[in-house]
């Protein structure tokens, strides 16, 4: 499966941006699809997850009131809708997929990763 992101940029404190991932190689490898970030010095953290087939999604606590996950399976492409973002918010964001049905491992433990799209908020 290769997973190739887009959307990243700089943006200011409060503004938003679309994360989008698209997925290429097979649809049953990406049962789950999810995002996770990584701050410089900072370990990685889980964003998002969504279940493909049964649709749940899982938002981390820390984001889950301006973070949304989203999928389109027709297109399996999943995006990540953040707005009201924060200077914290900064970091390198990364689409994971994975096969596992259900969908019960943490995005930044699926199997599949993308290259990493920047986010800098200022």
């Amino acid at each position: 499966v290769q997973l190739v992101e887009s959307g990243g940029g700089s943006v200011q404190a409060g503004g938003s941006l679309r994360l989008s991932c698209a997925a290429s190689g097979g649809t049953s490898s990406s049962n789950c699809m999810g995002w996770f970030r990584q701050a410089p010095g900072d370990e990685v953290e889980g964003v998002a997850r969504i279940d493909s087939r049964g649709g749940s999604i899982l938002v981390a606590d820390v984001v889950k009131d301006r973070f949304n996950i989203s999928q389109d399976n027709a297109k399996n492409t999943v995006d990540l809708q953040m707005s009201s973002l924060k200077p914290e918010d900064t970091a390198i964001y990364y689409c994971a997929a994975d096969p596992r049905f259900p969908c019960d491992v943490i995005s930044h433990s699926m199997t599949f990763r993308g290259q990493g799209t920047q986010v800098t908020v200022s």
